[in-house]
């Protein structure tokens, strides 16, 4: 359930954008002063916060300018302004999204909706891009698409790197030879599946350390598969 911190000077808003929140499913918390909400935002995790611009003892400005100084909360900025140097102040201090009063409840819903969506997105994004790819004593370094063991560099071409790659984000996984052409050849060029298996040997040969047991596992009938 998400949490959203509401700073909002006008009491009735506030309470009613709190009681809207919470009809949609969300955690609510409201401070009517600036320098008290700062502190909340400061002290305790919050998935958004929506923020006024005219506050008492701290404006919303600056508010958005210590908050973003060591956090990146998701922030609406609320104000009855509709002056455009007052939304880019906003904007270049830090905020994500801008709302003029009066607004329609309806519309803040929907921006709400679409900050998080936009949040999730990124944090899934950033939770996936794994830069950095280890089994046994092979490191694949995929923004440099390079492939090494230790301090040896090992020379694959483009096929084979991006076949080693596709096996070890799969680990113990067994992957079919037409899943792996899907994957690695996209099926061009009328691809059979026995290039898959020609290319695991180019593969073997130049990763293989002779007299131990094979990096890329064969399962007859099936396919391959790197054993963690």
């Amino acid at each position: 359930m998400n949490k959203i911190l509401i700073i909002e000077d006008e009491e009735n808003l506030a309470n009613f954008i709190s009681l809207e929140l919470q009809h949609e499913g969300y955690n609510t918390k409201i401070h009517n002063n600036g320098r008290t909400g700062l502190e909340e935002a400061l002290n305790n995790n919050w998935d958004a916060i929506l923020l006024d611009l005219m506050l008492p003892e701290l404006n919303g400005i600056e508010v958005t300018r210590r908050i973003r100084q060591v956090k990146n909360t998701p922030i609406i900025m609320m104000t009855a302004r509709d002056d455009i140097m007052d939304r880019v102040s906003g904007l270049d201090h830090g905020a994500d999204d801008y709302i003029v009063k009066p607004f329609a409840i309806e519309e803040l819903l929907a921006r709400l909706r679409a900050l998080l969506r936009r949040i999730d997105i990124e944090s899934d994004k950033n939770a996936n891009k794994q830069t950095t790819l280890n089994y046994r004593d092979i490191i694949v370094e995929k923004e440099n698409r390079l492939v090494r063991r230790k301090n040896e560099i090992i020379d694959l071409t483009k096929r084979e790197y991006e076949l080693l790659l596709t096996l070890m984000e799969n680990v113990n996984t067994v992957l079919e030879r037409e899943k792996l052409l899907e994957k690695v050849w996209n099926y061009e060029d009328h691809a059979e599946t026995n290039v898959v298996d020609v290319y695991i040997r180019y593969l073997r040969n130049k990763i293989d350390i002779p007299g131990e047991e094979s990096y890329i596992q064969t399962v007859r009938g099936l396919g391959y598969v790197m054993r963690a």
